[in-house]
């Protein structure tokens, strides 16, 4: 993963979910000139997300500030890109992709799980697969805590749930890998995102974080040559001499110049 991460997993995917509404509720009633704090005491005193239960809001804010409000610079990009007029699914990728940074459980089963079975052709996930995956992760000292197997078959239950709300997954009791669109808008901001990590331009193409939109690597490429002709970014390979730049240094102002090519 990009950003520092416990090492253990944890079983909060039960209480989290995609929250796709919540989250865009969250995003539309944001107030950019209030800070993060100022701004959660709101939307816990207004109850904006209509929920009966106060402790399902606190859940859910807290869900929100681990996901989405870690670090200033990124939530700011994040606000500015909901406040615009990017799509829905381009909204919802780039807030699966904070997800998977915030919880090493559901980035894990994407990348050793759907993204093998991925590029081995084959597409399909039942459940008790994925609770057996959970088990031998549990057996195998990953979790903060020795699972029960209620708690395992919950937590595959809510992986797989979270990932359909996501776009990943598709179907009801039979889950299957959807067919997997990543907007151009999208890659090139999660390529900027990335950048900040990693300064090589040729393991920006070879990074590991692209297993979590199921890409290969020509896909990759293809990518980078579409966001460079849409001028998001400037793409130069020649035989092994790779160059990738962004034409700002900040994700915010990128965020910025994101939201104005889509007007």
């Amino acid at each position: 993963m990009v950003l520092p991460q416990p090492v253990k997993y944890s079983s909060k995917i039960i209480k989290a979910g995609a929250l796709l509404p919540d989250t865009r509720t969250m995003l539309a009633q944001w107030n950019e000139a209030c800070s993060v704090t100022e701004n959660i005491e709101r939307l816990r005193r207004e109850n904006v997300f209509g929920k009966a239960s106060r402790s399902r809001v606190e859940d859910i804010l807290a869900i929100f500030r681990q996901r989405y409000f870690r670090q200033a610079d990124t939530s700011k990009a994040l606000i500015r890109l909901a406040h615009s007029s990017m799509s829905v699914v381009s909204l919802n990728q780039v807030l699966y992709f904070y997800a998977t940074q915030a919880d090493p459980l559901l980035h894990d089963v994407v990348t050793e799980v759907l993204y093998p079975l991925h590029t081995q052709g084959r597409n399909a996930i039942h459940p008790l697969d994925m609770q057996h995956v959970i088990a031998r992760w549990v057996d195998e000292g990953k979790t903060t805590t020795r699972w029960s197997d209620t708690t395992i078959i919950r937590v595959a239950r809510e992986l797989m749930a979270t990932l359909r709300d996501f776009g990943i997954l598709e179907g009801a009791n039979h889950k299957r890998l959807a067919p997997m669109h990543v907007p151009v808008d999208v890659f090139a901001y999660v390529a900027f995102f990335l950048r900040q990590h990693q300064p090589s331009s040729t393991h920006l193409l070879e990074h590991p974080e692209w297993q979590l939109f199921l890409l290969t690597p020509q896909m990759i490429e293809r990518f980078f040559i579409e966001a460079h002709q849409e001028r998001l970014l400037e793409y130069y390979a020649a035989g092994s001499i790779v160059r990738v730049t962004f034409p700002t240094d900040s994700i915010v102002e990128y965020a910025h110049a994101i939201t104005q090519r889509t007007h």
